[in-house]
């Protein structure tokens, strides 16, 4: 997995450009300065499932870009609390600021730099336990229906 700069789309870039007319960023060491204070704030990552499942920042939870404005009214019931978005190098997560900013969401940002940037700088990541992975078996699941053991 190589973290470079994509290239993306010219028609992706205007999108992302104009939703950055409306929206407002934080730096990544603010937002690292903010979990190491304590602060109270959502730290959500916007990214795919496997994107998450491959590293995440630490203090994150995962609201990917797919289901975000279906699912957050439900996961952030408080729509002045405030909310960091981030995704691979902050363009999907300024169009995901864009939008919950039109739900009526007031304290929205958007890390610049994304966790491209989190790397870059050698801020902690974690990765999600394995027995959240699909097909994990729970604790008491026999591991075959005929075991003598």
């Amino acid at each position: 997995m190589a973290e470079t700069e994509h290239k993306h789309s010219p028609g992706f870039v205007k999108l992302v450009e104009d939703a950055k007319t409306r929206i407002r960023e934080i730096a990544i060491d603010e937002t690292w300065r903010k979990l190491q204070a304590g602060e109270s704030f959502e730290f959500v990552d916007v990214r795919e499932d496997n994107e998450w499942a491959a590293g995440h920042a630490a203090g994150a939870r995962h609201i990917g870009r797919g289901v975000l404005e279906r699912d957050v009214e439900t996961l952030i019931t408080d729509p002045n609390r405030e909310i960091v978005l981030y995704c691979g190098g902050g363009y999907r997560s300024a169009l995901a600021a864009d939008n919950l900013q039109k739900m009526g969401y007031g304290n929205v940002r958007s890390m610049a730099g994304g966790i491209r940037g989190w790397r870059k700088q050698g801020l902690p990541e974690e990765k999600p336990a394995p027995e959240k992975e699909s097909g994990a078996r729970s604790q008491n699941e026999p591991a075959s229906p005929a075991s003598d053991s």
